[in-house]
């Protein structure tokens, strides 16, 4: 176990040593990309670009600049206060490792509450379409599916909150926002409800084939005959073989899926409901072309990246015995 821990420990810190640079790279390449000149505002004199890229440092070699941004990431997480001495946006020199932590409690609210539901009705989806396989019910079971893995999540989220929360006279949800679950628990799940729908949906039908497909074809693995022949109920076989078997890809699915979306990837989810988390303040940022919040939040996916891929490992094991982290 201990040689596993140290091995994951090490690719974690490579695969954000990577990420990282791989971001700053193309950031500094792109067009338009040179921070200086942004920061300077519009028709800028050339004096004041040049005493911007001093002031800054950006009229250091590259890999410098990204030594430095990495020392002032750092800084910022162990509280460090100051312009030049933690990382800040180019643009509104705002605090980033502040504003990931602002955001923060909204991301998690959101992609918690929808992992729970994606995970719950997509593993109930499947068993029950695949115990019922070749019936109407699985017919209908699958049309539904298909048709939620079918269906953009901007498309149903825009759709969904004009017709629930703004078009009507009484609406029925919320317009948007968030409300801190310690201000008022209530408010904080009702505000969240159309949002963890329209995340999961597309989870849920996606979830749904995999297990459906998985648990048909280990009713005809021999180990599955073994244990009808002994005479174990149906029930019995089904949970205790069947189902415990077709979950491994689903668990793999699951972490890395719930650590994209945690990571940013619910951004058009947390944009249309005007959430404030992780995801928009990536969006805002992308589209600011503005590096350093860019490379603080993507340091932050690709953290819970790596993290979650080493406890899918731990639940292979837990899941199937024949599988030990070595």
């Amino acid at each position: 176990m201990a040689p596993f821990v140290i091995r994951r420990l090490i690719g974690m810190v490579a695969v954000l040593f990577g990420v990282s640079v791989l971001v700053y790279v193309v950031f500094i390449l792109v067009p338009g990309g040179d921070p200086a000149q942004r920061m300077a505002g519009k028709n800028p004199l050339p004096a004041n670009i040049l005493n911007i890229r001093k002031k800054w440092g950006f009229d250091k070699p590259f890999y410098v600049q990204y030594v430095r941004m990495m020392q002032k990431a750092g800084n910022g997480l162990i509280g460090k206060h100051g312009e030049y001495d933690i990382l800040t946006s180019f643009q509104n020199r705002q605090n980033v490792v502040h504003e990931i932590k602002r955001g923060i409690p909204a991301t998690f609210s959101l992609c918690i509450g929808a992992g729970f539901i994606w995970l719950l009705f997509g593993v109930l989806v499947g068993f029950f379409s695949a115990v019922t396989a070749g019936r109407w019910s699985d017919r209908l079971i699958t049309t539904f599916a298909l048709i939620g893995v079918s269906m953009p999540v901007a498309w149903l989220a825009v759709v969904l909150r004009y017709f629930l929360a703004e078009q009507p006279k009484k609406p029925i949800f919320p317009d948007g926002e968030y409300v801190p679950l310690t201000a008022d628990p209530v408010q904080w799940a009702f505000h969240l409800l159309l949002p963890w729908f329209c995340l999961s949906v597309l989870f849920i039908g996606f979830y749904g084939r995999v297990l459906r497909s998985n648990m048909l074809d280990a009713m005809n693995e021999e180990y599955v005959r073994t244990a009808k022949a002994k005479g174990l109920t149906r029930r019995r076989v089904l949970l205790r073989h069947v189902l415990r078997n077709s979950l491994i890809p689903i668990v793999s699915l699951f972490g890395l899926d719930f650590a994209a979306v945690l990571g940013g990837g619910a951004i058009l989810t947390e944009t249309v409901f005007d959430l404030k988390g992780v995801g928009w303040y990536a969006a805002q940022s992308v589209g600011d072309l503005d590096l350093p919040p860019i490379m603080g939040v993507t340091l932050y996916g690709s953290f819970f990246i790596v993290v979650f891929s080493a406890l899918v490992d731990f639940m292979y094991a837990f899941l199937d015995p024949r599988i030990r982290p070595t």
